[in-house]
């Protein structure tokens, strides 16, 4: 194992291998076992910016490259991509240099080889080159077939998967060349919505090494990321048509037309219980994403599915709704949470497009008092016979019957539960503070309904002081 050096002598010893490296191109006075392992000796010293100069200027980018793409051994060419990787990696300004270069052609044509180790090289280069170049990707994707490569290297990844789990045993190098195929896709689907149709052509793979993978613990890590930030992309789009236009659709495979969802909510019901709201901001907001997405293009016998696994049950309306343990009840939590504010309205979406963006069927699916503060963000009105049941008009009564009854049951629209279910004495046990608290939420709530001037709603405790219930304090 070479020595780890830093300073100046590190600089030095760089200096040394690259000068080597470089004459070996024009006299050829190196064998191949002694290149790789001057390359192999190089790569120990790229780990850090500092130091590192000569491998950052256009000389050493071009050596290295040479070096990657124009050597006739493949192990030559592979142990130099990984320097050239790891240049690429931690100093951005060598990416222009490379494609100045004119190496990316190159790169994309290495993609056609059946090699997880040239396939996670030279997908990891290309992906580095979608940030802090000016290189236009529409000519791998024309001339050099880019996006069926990329297909083609996930398709093979498939194979690797049955029924009862993995076929062959997945190596390191396996997870870690689909990991960099499936962050490419992202990017170029990202970037070039032109060749969506054809890179939508994986989807399927996608979706059956998804669903066949083992799910570690905590689920959310490669390749399950991955897998699902790849099909964000890709979700409305298959076979040149909105997926709803086209024929089979890749998400609801015949015979079981659920499994895909299922996994995905089985991967999002894994992750809440496992994760931090602050982890679940960044962590599980594409998935919930990308459920939005499958939803809307979903067939119709499968919408009620999905809703009937993410939305609350009428069983859970024997308490407040968001008290049980349930992934519905857990959601209705993150809706409402003030550390991850992206997550809460990803999740608000959801819940709001699964109650088939209706406000009424959304108060009445989650209750008024996690609605209401999206239907207000959101400029939404909340329905005039949702808001009965607040008014204080001539019909009196309690709510209109589109919230106040599940089942034949009367509910309570601001907790969602069953009014026969409410504590009786629940004031009584309540201490002053508790009341104060409860009388201060109920009027937040009453304000929050009247600013949307939808119907004429007069607040509780406004009407306690007009009609003389309203005690002052001597």
């Amino acid at each position: 194992m070479a020595q780890q050096l830093d300073g100046e002598a590190k600089e030095k010893e760089i200096t040394r291998l690259m000068d080597i490296l470089e004459l070996d191109l024009e006299q050829k006075n190196l064998l191949p076992p002694q290149r790789n392992a001057l390359l192999a000796e190089l790569k120990t010293h790229i780990r850090v910016v500092e130091n590192s100069g000569p491998l950052f200027s256009p000389h050493g980018v071009k050596t290295l490259s040479r070096h990657s793409f124009d050597s006739n051994s493949l192990a030559t060419s592979r142990e130099a991509a990984k320097c050239l990787a790891n240049v690429l990696l931690l100093e951005s300004k060598t990416r222009q240099m490379f494609v100045d270069l004119g190496y990316p052609v190159k790169a994309a044509q290495r993609l056609k080889n059946d090699n997880k180790e040239d396939e996670l090289l030279n997908t990891r280069i290309l992906f580095l080159l979608t940030y802090d170049t000016a290189f236009d990707f529409s000519e791998l994707f024309d001339e050099y077939q880019l996006a069926e490569s990329i297909n083609l290297n996930i398709v093979r990844h498939s194979k690797s998967y049955s029924k009862n789990g993995r076929r062959d045993p997945q190596t390191a190098i396996d997870t870690q060349a689909l990991s960099e195929t499936l962050k490419l896709l992202f990017n170029l689907s990202q970037y070039y919505p032109r060749h969506l149709p054809i890179l939508a052509r994986c989807a399927p793979s996608i979706l059956k090494i998804l669903n066949r993978t083992h799910l570690a613990t905590p689920v959310l890590q490669p390749p399950v990321t991955y897998l699902v930030n790849a099909l964000l992309n890709l979700s409305l789009h298959y076979d040149d048509k909105p997926m709803k236009d086209s024929g089979p659709n890749p998400y609801f495979p015949k015979p079981d037309q659920y499994c895909n969802i299922d996994r995905l909510i089985s991967i999002l019901d894994n992750a809440v219980r496992t994760y931090t709201e602050e982890q679940l901001e960044t962590l599980v907001t594409p998935l919930v994403t990308l459920l939005r997405k499958v939803f809307e293009f979903a067939p119709s016998h499968v919408k009620p599915h999905m809703q009937t696994a993410l939305l609350p049950s009428n069983s859970e309306r024997s308490q407040p709704l968001g008290q049980s343990n349930t992934l519905a009840s857990r959601l209705l939590r993150l809706s409402n949470s003030p550390v991850a504010p992206s997550l809460r309205e990803s999740v608000s979406s959801l819940l709001f497009e699964l109650s088939d963006k209706d406000a009424t069927s959304f108060v009445r699916n989650v209750g008024y008092g996690f609605a209401s503060g999206f239907l207000m963000t959101h400029d939404l009105p909340v329905p005039a016979n949702a808001t009965e049941g607040w008014s204080t008009g001539q019909n009196g009564g309690d709510l209109g019957e589109k919230l106040t009854s599940v089942d034949g049951k009367e509910i309570n629209p601001v907790t969602g539960q069953i009014r026969e279910m409410e504590p009786e004495a629940s004031k009584e046990d309540m201490t002053e503070e508790e009341k104060e608290r409860e009388a201060e939420r109920l009027f937040v709530l009453f304000e929050r309904l009247k600013a949307t001037g939808v119907a004429s709603v007069k607040n509780l405790v406004e009407q306690a002081v007009e009609e003389g219930r309203f005690q002052e304090l001597e």
